[in-house]
């Protein structure tokens, strides 16, 4: 078991890495979902497609 992790060392760093930048990416969208954030970034009242991601009526209002 010694000699693999040794041989693959770079191989586990690398893994450990990316599965922390996709739980932060994880954490942080669960957080802006909770503060009322879209997952677009931009402001529902002037996107074109808003009544596709929200119910009509959030459409009309101006986002934070």
């Amino acid at each position: 078991m010694l000699k693999w992790l040794s041989e693959n060392i770079g191989t586990v760093i690398v893994l450990a890495v990316l599965i922390v930048i996709v739980v932060s990416i994880i954490v942080y969208r669960i957080k802006a979902k909770k503060r009322g954030e879209s997952s677009c970034g931009c402001k529902c009242s002037d996107c074109a497609g808003c009544s596709t991601c929200h119910a009509k009526t959030d459409c009309t209002k101006p986002s934070k």
